[in-house]
């Protein structure tokens, strides 16, 4: 069996000769291999288990096998899959099934371009890597998700290795240069301003690439190969050129770069960039694409995209389409740009995306068709089917408000108009004619239904947004009148709390751009709502935590057992953080079982609730850029912001029967928290700025379901409480018995509500 790696005679290429033999010379990729990173990890301590490395040519795939391959003290076999059959894969086993039985020593197979090996080829390979007799190392450039068979996928980890960047391919560049022994240390190598810049970007992300027209370049310089050692050897720009041709557009109409390019390209036009657009579409014709391919997407994104904010973008793709057929290419690029061009700068509306939710309603409920809407031709006798029908010719404007969804989803709301081109001349139309549906409604359930607001405006505000919690609370505005309906609507106020926090972590998450390589760190992790959904995030990264409690510590390695060894978090049971004398000393013992590296985010899981909270963490953060670790860290943070959230008199005061009294809640409630006990997010801002720091934030409004109930009440209302005490020496005896007593009547007809509540997400550095 022929080993990749045995070692090559003098002659063989500089790509080939300059091949990094431990992870200190590998080049690029380090979201996977950096320091402290999951792989570096894994091979730094030779406990590698089966892995897919996927990529483009020349990014390192066998490089970093070969690696491997250095640092393991396992059985080292190498395979390319194109040269190899059934039978290359029987003598591997045989060979790993001896070494573990009379040696106890593991074996690595290494398996270059896997996806040439068919399926049952694969399908060899199942047990022995179940069994661990054979530990996988697969190199393929193209996407093993579809390429590689799925059981095979599912026992390995996957790494994606990316185009070198520009910066790593100079690296290798000056690598070979200076390296006496593989590449040319032994001469002085001069180039003409442009010419090595010009091999580097042509190299296009290909260490290969580069090296090969590196090695043409500087051998076709000098009149003999090799020269004397110290020769000057000049690269002009015009040699550089000759060496590198232009790179072949990298396209393959049924792999990952055919799926790639088109995603790239219908994103451009959802986007209305036009000349992202077209760059895509020139990209996939001059590749070779099917035109009608390209024609077919378009006409789904005429729909998904488009839609109905201009109703006409499927006509012009159509015809698009259509004439194409009838003239063919070359010119037939004209009706593809132009329907590129229609699309990429029309207006966008996704509502047809309401469809998916009538779906899920269908496949969730067994509604009936309501009687009246029932064929009338074949029954209408024995069972009454069309009664009550309401025919909508014989009214005004050949409309009629009635009932169409069924028993039960009456006032579900499916489509919503957005504001662009033409949906918006019809969104006031819709909209006006479901408000007055949802009246008739009203009206027959008047004794059972629990308006929202006097007068319905906030309700008509509601219907006029896309945000989906807002569909919600139309839902729940429009449920039928069953006891159980309601019962089941105040569990899930009473169980808002894991909402509000999922809602607060994700969009945390999005601002703070975690992927799946970020090194984080969780302050008072103790609840895991942070620390496991960064761990699902980070697969390829590495996550700590300092909790504040020794149980729940337990608690989450407890949870932690499921996860693999190299899986699981770092939990350290630690809440210096938060003290007035912070330093990282008693870190540094929990700090080293995690190794080298520094961290990219800190995640705070407290809701700030103080200015002088907000002091505390900025003067101690400031302390924490000190050490290394943390030099280049940001901290990510939340804080609710109450002066702009809507306070109980927005919520209540609109349902109160006096007016003046209702007046007096709205004063003493802006009073209260326009106090000096609540922040806006420029005051945290300005108490980072007094510590060198940078502090960026933006705020978000939340649609929050809440049960305003006696518990509300006495923790708003009570003597004990901050806003009692602050109504008692703002407003006289008489008026806050009298606020409170409108309250307690608001509350006695009803007590579910939505309530806009705004959190700040701040990132500082």
């Amino acid at each position: 069996m022929s080993d990749l790696f045995d070692k090559k005679p003098q002659y063989e290429p500089l790509a080939a000769r300059m091949r990094p033999r431990n992870l200190d010379e590998y080049v690029g990729q380090a979201h996977i291999v950096g320091k402290g990173r999951l792989l570096r990890r894994a091979i730094s301590a030779d406990r590698l288990s089966s892995v897919i490395f996927y990529g483009p040519p020349g990014c390192g795939k066998t490089t970093l096998a070969r690696v491997i391959a250095t640092h393991t003290k396992s059985n080292f076999i190498t395979i390319n899959a194109v040269l190899s059959g059934v039978q290359s894969i029987r003598d591997a086993i045989d060979s790993a099934a001896n070494n573990r039985k009379l040696y106890d020593q593991r074996t690595i197979l290494f398996v270059d371009e896997v996806h040439r090996w068919n399926k049952s080829q694969q399908d060899a390979l199942l047990p022995w890597v179940e069994n661990g007799t054979i530990i996988l190392v697969g190199a393929t450039t193209e996407n093993p998700f579809f390429e590689v068979n799925r059981a095979l996928v599912s026992r390995s980890r996957v790494f994606q290795l990316l185009p070198l960047t520009d910066e790593d391919l100079f690296l290798a560049a000056n690598q070979a240069l200076s390296d006496k022994e593989r590449g040319y240390g032994n001469y002085t190598v001069r180039f003409e301003d442009g010419a090595l810049e010009h091999l580097v970007e042509t190299a296009s992300g290909d260490a290969r690439s580069l090296l090969n027209a590196l090695e043409l370049a500087v051998e076709t310089s000098v009149e003999e190969w090799p020269p004397a050692a110290g020769t000057e050897v000049y690269i002009s720009k015009e040699a550089a050129e000759q060496s590198i041709q232009k790179k072949v557009v990298l396209y393959d109409k049924d792999g990952d770069y055919h799926y790639d390019t088109i995603s790239a390209f219908i994103k451009s036009l959802r986007g209305r960039d036009p000349d992202a657009a077209l760059y895509w579409l020139a990209r996939m014709v001059a590749a070779g694409e099917d035109p009608h391919f390209i024609f077919r997407r378009m006409l789904i994104s005429a729909c998904e995209d488009t839609g109905m904010a201009d109703p006409m973008a499927i006509s012009v793709v159509e015809a698009c389409a259509a004439a194409f057929d009838r003239i063919g290419m070359p010119e037939g690029r004209y009706h593809l740009a132009h329907a590129t061009l229609y699309l990429a700068t029309c207006p966008k509306s996704n509502s047809s995306m309401g469809f998916f939710d009538a779906l899920s309603s269908v496949q969730s409920e067994n509604a009936e068709v309501p009687n009246h809407l029932k064929d009338a031709n074949r029954d209408a006798e024995g069972f009454g089917h069309g009664a009550g029908y309401l025919y909508p010719h014989a009214y005004k404007d050949h409309w009629t408000a009635q009932q169409y969804l069924p028993n039960g989803l009456e006032g579900r709301i499916f489509y919503t108009p957005s504001a662009q081109g033409y949906e918006k001349t019809i969104c006031d139309q819709v909209l006006s004619r479901r408000e007055l549906q949802l009246a008739a409604m009203w009206e027959r359930e008047e004794k059972n239904f629990i308006p929202f607001e006097s007068g319905g405006s906030v309700h008509k505000e509601c219907l006029k947004t896309k945000n989906p919690r807002n569909r919600t609370q139309e839902e729940n505005l429009t449920f039928s009148p069953r006891n159980t309906e309601f019962e089941r609507w105040q569990r899930r106020t009473d169980e808002n709390t894991g909402e509000i926090l999922r809602k607060i972590r994700d969009t945390m998450m999005e601002s703070a751009n975690v992927v799946r390589h970020s090194r984080v760190l969780v302050m008072n992790g103790d609840n895991g709502v942070f620390l496991w959904e960064l761990v699902r995030r980070c697969p390829e990264g590495l996550v700590a935590a300092f909790c504040d409690s020794e149980d729940k510590i337990k608690i989450l390695e407890h949870y932690c057992s499921r996860f693999s060894e190299m899986e699981k978090p770092f939990l350290f049971h630690n809440s210096s953080f938060f003290a007035e004398n912070f330093t990282t000393e008693n870190w540094e013992q929990d700090l080293s079982k995690i190794g080298d590296g520094e961290f990219d985010k800190i995640f705070l899981q407290k809701n700030l609730r103080s200015l002088i909270q907000g002091e505390q963490i900025a003067e101690n953060f400031a302390r924490l850029k000190g050490n290394p670790r943390f030099s280049q860290s940001k901290i990510y943070f939340f804080a609710k912001i109450s002066r702009k959230s809507q306070n109980p008199a927005q919520i209540l005061g609109g349902l109160f029967e006096n007016s003046e009294i209702a007046e007096k809640f709205s004063q003493l409630c802006e009073k209260y928290y326009g106090g000096s006990n609540f922040f806006e997010e420029k005051d945290i801002s300005e108490i980072f700025a007094k510590n060198n720091l940078k502090a960026s934030f933006f705020s978000q409004e939340f649609d929050f379901e809440f049960s305003l109930d006696e518990n509300f009440f006495q923790g708003f209302f009570g003597e004990d409480t901050d806003f009692g005490r602050f109504a008692e020496e703002t407003v006289s005896q008489t008026e806050f018995e009298a606020i409170k007593s409108e309250v307690k009547k608001v509350l006695s007809r009803r007590n579910n509500f939505v309530i806009k509540t705004y959190y700040a997400f701040f990132a500082a550095e």
